[in-house]
């Protein structure tokens, strides 16, 4: 038994049935293709990740830089 009920001699005419249909040149520029969107999503989504870090820590800057500035008038003496 192979993958899901699929043996290894069904796999192995699926892939030279497919080869004959598109050739082996066209299959390697659809998997570099294929490779090159994979890739491209992975990117866009450590960036997504990235901004999302870089705006949670501004954020957190800002309610410090608010914090110490009301804590030093706070401190100031009346006159």
């Amino acid at each position: 038994m192979g993958l899901g009920g699929i043996s290894l001699w069904q796999l192995l005419i699926v892939l030279a049935i497919v080869v004959l249909i598109f050739g082996t040149k066209k299959l390697a520029s659809m998997g570099t293709d294929l490779g090159g969107a994979v890739k491209g999503f992975r990117k866009a989504m450590n960036d997504a990740d990235d901004e999302a870090e870089n705006e949670r820590l501004d954020r957190q800057d800002a309610e410090f830089a608010e914090a110490d500035s009301e804590d030093k008038a706070e401190s100031k003496p009346n006159s």
